[in-house]
């Protein structure tokens, strides 16, 4: 039987796995590149079950972490700082990788392993075609979702006529009607432990799991629009905003921490960058474009809104609920330079970037207008009660309504009440519980439980 070959991306930690055609197994690793990576006959893979959907994703998201694109949507060459390993040593592209055996599907089977190290690689992305390259490859079910965005927002004759985009109140009402789905959907980090497991998910994989019924953080709903607009080619610019984040914005220390990810010392900078936005160019006038959701309104801003927002130093922010504390969101226009590498730092290469938005940013699994759900982490009994006495303690000065278990189950009354609410969403949750533990032990050593806290949200 022909050999497994298996393609690891040890930043995104996607993995992909296929069975190669026969008498491949002495390629080079250079040409098993070309032939399964670059220029894969996915069709072929596919029609003789060598590769499942889920690896025929994966694979395809590889593609596009690891080659350069071209003006034309075609991939060129393999960006710079990337390696190629083999249990840890350096494969280079005229060797051979060796096959070592595997228990597969319970049968023996023998695996070519090749492991992707990109984490000296450079912030190499042409942002507009690798949109549109994900784009073409499922242009139908994006247009779509784009379609029924609109006939859920207007009805279905009025869809057909915001889709011309003929004029400026068209594309207007084309942002407001995508926008306002985007912000529908939910505000979560749980997927991030469940199916694919992917850390940080670019717009078309956000646009796929809006479409599943779940959602995302903040930038990942901004990417998400910005792709589907980018096809439309509606102009716009990401923004950066955070909590008390008033101006001017630090951009030369911001661009600093992209650099060395060395954080000690820099939360009075990296608040800037707390929170993401969008602002379009409409025929001369300006949107500002929130689609957040979670304790963030759908904000939705035009003309004299704009400058009241953006304009340093009489700028206004957003104040916004989190819990028992008003927040106040101060938006800026920046170098795109410094959001687009964020995102893509974020994709793997600030590690643990997944256990950072749920511990670090404190925004949990699931936020949404009345419930906050967070795990609670520990690895004795004792730091549970400690752990679970400050949160009672800071819901009983606020009056708000909580439910603990020591175990990842919805067993209290408030967690009952939210589980008959949302069934989907709670088993979701359910689901995530082992990955986001494996992942602790990763980054902190073995022995982490958890449980769930639940917080009634405040009108």
């Amino acid at each position: 039987m022909e050999p497994l070959l298996q393609f690891t991306d040890l930043v995104s930690q996607r993995t992909s796995t296929l069975r190669i055609f026969s008498g491949d197994e002495s390629l080079n690793v250079g040409n098993l590149l070309d032939k399964y990576l670059k220029y894969p006959d996915l069709l072929a893979l596919r029609s003789e079950d060598r590769i499942t959907q889920s690896s025929g994703d994966s694979l395809l998201a590889i593609q596009d972490l690891i080659y350069s694109i071209s003006d034309g949507g075609d991939l060129v060459d393999i960006n710079r700082g990337t390696i190629f390993k083999e249990n840890g040593h350096v494969l280079g592209l005229d060797n051979v990788p060796m096959k070592h055996s595997v228990n597969h599907n319970g049968y023996n089977d023998q695996v070519m392993d090749v492991q992707i190290d990109r984490i000296d690689g450079a912030y190499d992305r042409n942002w507009d075609c690798y949109h549109k390259r994900k784009w073409v490859r499922n242009a139908d079910r994006y247009m779509g979702f784009v379609r029924s965005s609109l006939e859920h927002q207007y009805g279905l004759e009025e869809a057909s006529n915001v889709l011309n985009l003929d004029s400026k109140e068209q594309k207007i009402e084309f942002l407001k009607g995508i926008g306002k789905t985007i912000w529908d959907s939910q505000f979560e980090n749980y997927s991030r432990f469940m199916g694919k497991k992917i850390l940080y998910k670019s717009g078309d994989e956000t646009i796929d799991n809006i479409m599943g019924g779940r959602g995302g953080i903040c930038s990942e709903k901004v990417l998400a629009m910005k792709f589907i607009t980018d096809h439309y080619g509606l102009e716009s610019e990401y923004l950066l905003a955070g909590d008390n984040a008033k101006g001017p914005v630090p951009l030369s220390k911001l661009r600093e921490l992209l650099s060395t990810f060395d954080f000690r010392l820099s939360k009075r900078y990296m608040r800037f960058w707390q929170h993401t936005a969008l602002i379009y160019h409409i025929d001369e006038i300006d949107v500002v474009i929130d689609v957040t959701n979670g304790n963030i309104p759908f904000l939705f801003l035009e003309n004299d809104d704009v400058n009241r927002l953006l304009d340093y130093p009489t700028q206004v922010p957003i104040v916004v609920k989190m819990m028992e504390s008003e927040e106040h969101f101060f938006y800026h226009k920046v170098p795109q330079d410094i959001p687009q590498n964020l995102f893509f730092a974020l994709e793997g290469w600030w590690e643990y970037s997944d256990l950072m938005q749920v511990f670090e940013n404190e925004l949990g699994m699931y936020l949404n207008s009345q419930y906050y759900i967070t795990p609670i982490v520990f690895k004795d009994h004792n730091e549970f009660e400690i752990a679970k006495s400050e949160y009672n303690t800071i819901c009983y000065k606020f009056g708000l309504d909580i439910g603990v278990s020591e175990d990842w189950s919805f067993d209290s009354e408030l967690g009952s009440q939210f589980s008959n609410e949302e069934p989907d969403t709670s088993a979701n949750i359910l689901m995530a519980e082992s990955h986001l533990l494996a992942r602790l032990d990763e980054c902190d050593g073995p022995g982490h439980r958890s449980g769930l806290v639940i917080i009634k949200m405040p009108r």
